[in-house]
C-alpha cells in the first residue's frame, strides 16, 4: 500500500522506522513538528538523509561558521561557502572552481567502486558550477603499509582513482599516499577536482521561475547506493565490521565522460537557469536544495524518473545514490533545445516536474501525494547540535617531551637516512602514480612528485597563465596539537604551491574526525577549525568549501584527527614555473628558514621509534608568508632554479629527493651551528632548499637579506657525481639511495 499524504494524516500513531534510518527519536519528533502530521514513508527517507550528518553538517555547522566569519577579504573569491564548490578569479577572463570531498568509508567496504565515485562525484561537484574539469588530485590514507586489510584496500582504490580518471580524461596531477595504524579499518580517500570556466558564466544550484521545467538527466536510476554516503558515512564502524553497509556506488566513467560534454554544450548555450548533481543523498538532495536555494517550490512526478530497477518503491528511487545524474532547470522556450543536445549525446533526459512558488516540494507517485514538505526545512534548516567538548585526558601526556635515542656518529646517521627514505610514507610513490594518466590533454606543466601540481591555462591574449595545486595534512600533528596542526597542514600546502612559483589564492579543506558523540574528539575538531580559520585569515587565503567526514573509527577508536587542506595558486606565466629537481651544474644550494630541535610527531620518531609525543613544530605563518613571497619574486627573476619544501623527513629527505629527480650529485656542509641529527631530520616548518644559478648567488642574498629571510648556502650541484655527499659525514651512492627509495611499495603491493 502506497504510504500518500491523506493516509499519513488519517495514521498518525503508525509506527515508523526513523531508528534505522538513523534519525533520533527528538529529531524525528521534529519532523512531526514541522508537518503537522507523521511523515509519509518517502518523506521519511528524504528527511532521514538529508538530516544525516554527512549531508547536513549538524554536528560541524557551529564550528564551521568561523570560516565566514574569519574569511579575509579578496577581490578573486567569486564564490565561497554555500555553493558545490568555490570559484575564484585567475585573470585574463577566467576562473577556476575546486573543491575536496571524502569518501572514506565506501571505499573500505569497496575500494574500487567506493574510490572510483569519490572521483566521479567531486568531478560533478566541479561541473555543476559551469566549469570543464580539468584535473584531479587524491589524498589517500591506509592502515600500516604491511597490514593485511592494507593490502586488500589500497590496491583496489589506487585502481578505482585511476580507473575513474583516467577513463575520463582528467590528468591526476598530486595528493599524498600515507600510513597510520589507526587507518586500519578505516582508510582515508579524499579526491579533489578543480575546472576551468569563463568568470562570467558561473552556473548556481537553485530552481528559480514558477512554471520552469525540472529535468532529471544522465544515468537511470537503480538500486545501488541507496543512502551510500549519506548514511555509510554518519556511522561508525564496529571492530567485527560495518554497522551499516548498504550497497556502494557503481561509477560509470565513459557515462560520466559523455554526461560532461552534454552538460558543456547545454552550458555554452545558456539554457539552464539552475543545475545540480546528484550525489549523496540522491534524488532527495538535489529536489530540496534546488527549490530551497530558488523561487521555493517544486512539483515532481516520481512516476517519470527513468529507472534500471522498476521494481523500485519511491522511498528507494528517493534515496538511491545512482552515479552520473544531473538535475537542471530549464524554461520552457528552451526546453526542446536542452533536449536535443541530450538526444545529440545519447544522454537521457525526463521532464519529471516544474518550479512553482508555493513554498512547497510535492511529489506524486502513481497519481497519489506522497510528499509534501517545506523544502528548505530538509536542505538547510536540520538540527544544529552543540556537541560536548572535552580535552581528552590523556592529551597532557602524550604532549610530554621524550628524549629518544638519536644517532650517535656518522655511521648511524648514514644509517638512519636510508631507513627513512625507505620507510612507507616517505618512500617513492611511483607505484601508485604511474597508474594515473598526469599529461592527458596537454596542459600538465607540473605533476607528482612535484611538490604542487600545475595545468596551463592560455587566456584571451594568449598569456600563458598556471594554476597550481596542493594538499597537505599530518594526523600525527594535529594528534600532539589540533590547533596547531591544523596550521601546519595549511602552511605545507601554502608552501608547496609557493616552491613552484605560483601565488596561493584560496583553501578547500576535508577534515575527517572520528564521532562528533565522543567529547574529546570534538574538541579535536573544534581546535583544529579554530586554527584553520585564524592561518587562512592570516595567511589571507579564504576557505571556498570543503567537506566535513566525521565517523572515521572503529569501534571506540577513532583516527588520527585529519585536516587535509587543499590549497590553489596561480602564476602569470608558466614558464617561470619552478620545479624540485636539482639539474644545473655548479649551481648552489640554500637552505631558507630557520632549523629548531623539533622532532615531535616527527617522520623520525614514528618509523625509528614508533613513537608519538611532545609537541609538534611551532608554526610562524609570518614566516610562511615570507617565505613564499621571496620563492615567487626569486622564480620570476630567475634567481633559482629549483625549489623543494622541507617537511617530513627534514633536510635529509628534500637532499635525497631532489638529487634522485634530477639525477645529479650534491655536497652539502651543514650549518656549523647544528647538530647534524637536528639539521639533516629536524621538522621544523618554514623551510625551502633552493638551487641558485651560477653568478645569481649575490642577488639571491640580497634578496633574502632585503626581505628579512634567513637563508645559508649549504651545497653546491656536480651533475657528473653520482652521490650524494655531507662532507665530514658521511655519503650515499645513488644506487643505495635508489634501491632503497623505490623499493618498498613495489615490495609490499606486487
Amino acid at each position: 500500500m502506497i504510504d500518500t499524504v491523506p493516509r499519513a494524516e488519517a495514521t498518525p500513531e503508525q509506527p515508523q522506522p526513523f531508528a534505522e534510518l538513523g534519525l533520533q527519536p527528538d529529531e524525528y519528533d521534529r519532523v512531526r513538528e514541522i508537518l503537522q502530521r507523521r511523515p509519509t514513508s518517502s518523506e521519511l527517507a528524504i528527511y532521514s538523509v538529508m538530516w544525516s550528518e554527512h549531508c547536513s553538517y549538524k554536528s560541524s555547522k557551529v564550528h564551521l561558521r568561523q570560516f565566514g566569519e574569519k574569511a579575509p577579504r579578496t577581490d578573486a573569491l567569486l564564490v565561497g561557502m554555500g555553493e558545490n564548490a568555490g570559484v575564484v578569479d585567475v585573470g585574463g577572463g577566467w576562473a577556476v572552481t575546486f573543491k575536496i570531498e571524502s569518501h572514506n568509508h565506501p571505499s573500505y567496504v569497496e575500494p574500487y567502486q567506493g574510490a572510483a565515485t569519490g572521483v566521479g562525484g567531486i568531478v560533478r561537484d566541479i561541473l555543476t558550477m559551469g566549469a570543464r574539469p580539468i584535473a584531479v588530485l587524491d589524498s589517500l590514507r591506509f592502515g600500516a603499509a604491511n597490514a593485511p586489510d592494507t593490502a586488500r584496500v589500497l590496491p583496489g582504490v589506487v585502481a578505482g582513482v585511476g580507473g575513474y580518471g583516467n577513463c575520463l580524461g582528467l590528468p591526476n596531477i598530486g595528493g599524498e599516499v600515507v600510513f597510520d595504524d589507526s587507518y586500519l579499518g578505516n582508510p582515508l580517500v579524499n579526491a579533489l577536482c578543480v575546472g576551468l570556466l569563463r568568470a562570467d558564466e558561473i552556473k548556481l544550484a537553485k530552481a528559480d521561475g514558477p512554471g520552469n521545467h525540472v529535468v532529471l538527466f544522465g544515468a537511470r536510476t537503480g538500486g545501488d547506493g541507496i543512502g551510500g554516503a549519506s548514511v555509510l558515512a554518519s556511522a561508525t564502524f564496529e571492530a567485527a565490521g560495518a554497522t551499516k553497509r548498504p550497497s556502494v556506488q557503481v561509477g560509470d566513467p565513459f557515462a560520466e565522460k559523455v554526461l560532461i560534454e552534454c552538460c558543456l554544450e547545454i552550458f555554452a548555450e545558456d539554457l539552464v537557469v539552475g543545475i545540480q548533481d546528484l550525489g549523496a543523498a540522491g534524488l532527495s538532495c538535489a529536489t530540496t536544495e534546488l527549490a530551497a536555494a530558488g523561487t521555493g517550490g517544486m512539483d515532481v512526478d516520481l512516476d517519470l524518473v527513468p529507472l534500471r530497477d522498476p521494481t523500485l518503491a519511491p522511498e528507494e528511487i528517493l534515496m538511491s545514490e545512482s552515479q552520473e545524474r544531473m538535475m537542471a532547470v530549464v524554461a520552457p522556450d528552451r526546453l526542446e533545445r536542452f533536449l536535443a543536445i541530450c538526444g545529440k549525446w545519447d544522454v537521457t533526459a525526463t521532464v519529471i516536474g516544474t518550479v512553482t512558488d508555493t513554498g512547497r516540494l510535492r511529489m506524486r507517485w502513481h497519481g497519489e501525494q506522497i510528499v509534501d514538505l517545506p523544502p528548505r526545512t530538509a536542505a538547510h534548516e536540520g538540527p544544529v547540535y552543540e556537541r560536548p567538548i572535552e580535552r581528552p585526558i590523556d592529551q597532557d601526556a602524550i604532549n610530554v617531551e621524550h628524549r629518544l635515542p638519536r644517532p650517535r656518529n656518522s655511521t648511524e646517521l648514514r644509517t638512519t637516512l636510508l631507513r627513512l627514505v625507505a620507510a612507507p610514507n616517505l618512500a617513492d610513490r611511483s607505484w601508485v602514480t604511474d597508474q594515473y594518466d598526469r599529461y592527458v590533454m596537454g596542459n600538465t606543466v607540473l605533476a607528482q612528485p612535484e611538490d604542487a601540481g600545475m595545468i596551463r591555462i592560455t587566456d584571451d591574449a594568449g598569456q600563458q597563465r598556471g594554476i597550481a595545486l596542493a594538499t597537505d595534512g599530518n594526523g600525527r600533528y594535529s594528534r600532539l596539537d589540533p590547533y596547531h596542526g591544523a596550521q601546519l597542514a595549511l602552511a605545507e600546502a601554502y608552501r608547496n604551491v609557493a616552491t613552484t612559483g605560483a601565488r596561493p589564492l584560496a583553501v578547500t579543506n576535508c577534515l575527517n574526525f572520528g564521532s562528533p558523540e565522543d567529547p574529546a574528539v570534538m574538541w579535536q575538531f573544534a581546535q583544529a577549525t579554530r586554527g584553520l580559520a585564524d592561518g587562512c585569515q592570516q595567511l589571507g587565503v579564504p576557505v571556498t568549501g570543503g567537506n566535513v567526514s566525521f565517523y572515521n573509527q572503529t569501534g571506540s577508536s577513532p583516527i588520527l584527527p585529519t585536516p587535509v587542506i587543499g590549497v590553489l595558486g596561480v602564476i602569470d606565466d608558466v614558464t617561470r614555473r619552478t620545479g624540485s629537481a636539482f639539474r644545473t651544474d655548479g649551481s648552489t644550494i640554500h637552505l631558507l628558514g630557520d632549523t629548531a630541535d623539533e622532532l615531535g610527531g616527527s617522520e623520525w620518531a614514528h618509523v625509528i621509534h614508533g613513537f608519538l609525543g611532545g609537541r609538534p613544530p611551532r608554526v610562524d605563518l609570518d614566516r610562511e608568508r615570507l617565505l613564499a613571497d621571496v620563492l615567487i619574486e626569486a622564480g620570476r627573476a630567475g634567481l633559482i632554479d629549483a625549489a623543494h619544501d622541507l617537511a617530513d623527513g627534514g633536510l635529509a629527505q628534500a637532499l635525497v629527493e631532489s638529487c634522485l629527480r634530477g639525477n645529479v650529485g650534491a655536497q652539502i656542509r651543514l650549518p656549523s651551528e647544528l647538530d647534524p641529527f637536528v639539521a639533516l631530520f629536524s621538522e621544523s616548518a618554514g623551510r625551502a632548499i633552493v638551487s641558485v644559478p651560477r653568478g645569481r648567488q649575490e642577488e639571491f642574498a640580497q634578496l633574502c637579506a632585503n626581505r628579512g629571510l634567513p637563508q645559508t648556502r649549504i651545497g653546491t650541484i656536480d651533475v657528473l657525481a653520482t652521490d650524494l655527499d655531507l662532507h665530514g659525514l658521511f655519503s650515499v651512492g645513488f644506487a643505495e639511495l635508489r634501491r632503497a627509495w623505490t623499493g618498498t611499495l613495489p615490495a609490499l603491493f606486487g
